[in-house]
């Protein structure tokens, strides 16, 4: 199972997320790709096998994902402060991979209905999915 989180800004969200997925399924492949350098940086330390930065990084590696994880902005287009690129939206749109998407509401995005969990819930509830996935 080739899993991807995406992260951008300061790469916090997939820190996380790669942490909790690495803990919990310590014999899958986590690949992180961000934004910018800082994102990739935080989400290789905290235990991704691999990692690249950039907009074709994002659009190649959604290409053979099996699961994409990561905030909500990643499928939005000049999202995350425009970090996310047009391109990079539609590459993770259009992959063949299950999407796991974190509903934060920054940077003008509002998810409407779905109630304001602290971001360690919301990982526990992508940990959750995830193990659905992979069972």
């Amino acid at each position: 199972m080739d899993i991807l989180v995406i992260d951008a800004q300061g790469g916090g969200i997939g820190r996380q997320i790669v942490s909790a997925v690495k803990k919990r399924f310590p014999g899958q492949t986590v690949t992180a790709v961000g934004a910018n350098s800082a994102a990739t940086s935080a989400m290789l330390k905290a235990g991704a096998d691999r990692g690249a930065t950039g907009e074709n990084s994002v659009i190649a590696c959604c290409r053979t994902a099996d699961v994409i994880i990561g905030p909500v902005g990643i499928v939005i287009a000049d999202s995350l402060l425009g970090e996310i690129t047009p391109q990079m939206a539609v590459a993770v749109g259009q992959s063949r991979a299950k999407r796991i998407l974190i509903p934060v509401n920054h940077c003008d995005n509002y998810i409407v209905g779905v109630p304001d969990l602290t971001l360690a819930r919301l990982v526990e509830g992508v940990v959750k999915e995830l193990e659905s996935i992979l069972q």
